[in-house]
């Protein structure tokens, strides 16, 4: 049983927008991999941008900076 997570930062993804990622990681393992969809598990972690750190600090801190 194949096992996709996959982790964003928390930032108004839409549930049509998780849809299409849960659909194309999913139809991804079927074609690269030959998996079955039917078994195939993806899970979407939204982590708040104070909790992702890029070179020593969070993604709230480089947004306000604009990087």
């Amino acid at each position: 049983m194949p096992y996709i997570n996959i982790r964003i930062t928390k930032e108004g993804v839409t549930p049509q927008q998780k849809a299409q990622l849960i659909q194309g990681a999913t139809q991804l393992l079927v074609d690269v991999l030959g998996k079955n969809p039917q078994t195939t598990v993806v899970v979407i972690d939204e982590v708040e941008t104070d909790n992702w750190g890029i070179a020593g600090e969070t993604v709230t801190e480089r947004r306000k900076r604009g990087a």
